[in-house]
């Protein structure tokens, strides 16, 4: 199943082959993602998915095909890519990447000291909304060594959004987190999807995730260096043509059914 074909696609992904030199990672992977919603993107451990993310945020050039932005190609026809695609979206990594030696006011004010013309009492207006938007209230004058894991995970989100991006990249957002605070990211993320229109692209392989955030979703195969099937998770458990996509999907149901038994 494909997205949605009635909403407009913000991202297009189209033939895309991605490599660290002579090894190839990714080949001929074409998707779209549309406008407000969320597209997760799962698979086995080594199969590309955070290499697909470096080559949608510009972190890496493809070897070919193209990665397009409301139309407009990420990489045009030059070395670097187009700022105006750059200036879109914000990435959440799988640490949080936060300076360590910077308190998360700081931290979350330092994209917009960099790429805005506000004011110094603008920009921290603009980063304590920020940090209110995760749950960060009254937060601002901690240091991430004095957070917990899903609180660190939240302001790297805060920081994410300092530029309001139309496009959220995630990159393994549960991870490390115990199963309250992975639900309630997923809650958050649904939260500012509808209630920004914000469009996420998220890498993970936590099944919870999958299926609470997902509104379509691709499988990558570390074999096939490729994308396996496409679409909505629960139609992929139950309906997927391929033994490998129903198993990973079908991997809390089995784990459940040995427990009882």
């Amino acid at each position: 199943m494909k997205p949605d074909a009635t909403k407009q696609p913000v991202i297009e992904v189209r033939d895309l082959g991605l490599s660290y030199g002579n090894r190839t990672v990714l080949e001929g992977v074409s998707f779209d993602v549309t406008k407000g919603s969320c597209l997760t993107v799962m698979g086995a451990s080594g199969c590309g998915k955070s290499t697909l993310l470096k080559g949608m945020t510009g972190l890496l050039k493809p070897v070919n095909g193209q990665v397009m932005f409301d139309g407009v190609s990420m990489w045009g026809h030059g070395q670097l890519p187009h700022d105006t695609v750059l200036s879109k979206f914000g990435v959440l990594f799988q640490g949080g990447a936060l300076w360590s030696s910077m308190n998360l006011l700081e931290n979350i004010s330092l994209p917009l000291e960099t790429f805005s013309r506000l004011n110094k009492q603008e920009i921290e207006s603009m980063a304590s909304y920020k940090l209110s938007l995760v749950g960060l209230s009254g937060c601002e004058f901690l240091y991430p060594s004095e957070l917990s894991g899903g609180m660190q995970k939240r302001a790297g989100l805060a920081r994410a959004l300092a530029m309001d991006p139309e496009i959220l990249f995630l990159d393994e957002p549960s991870a490390g987190l115990d199963p309250i605070n992975s639900s309630q990211l997923d809650e958050l993320i649904l939260e500012l999807k509808d209630s920004l229109g914000i469009t996420f692209v998220v890498v993970t392989h936590e099944l919870d995730s999958i299926f609470s955030i997902s509104d379509h979703s691709i499988f990558l195969s570390n074999q096939s260096k490729t994308i396996l099937d496409q679409g909505k998770p629960v139609g992929l458990l139950e309906g997927s043509r391929l033994e490998e996509v129903r198993n990973f999907l079908g991997r809390s149901s089995r784990r459940l059914s040995k427990q009882s038994g």
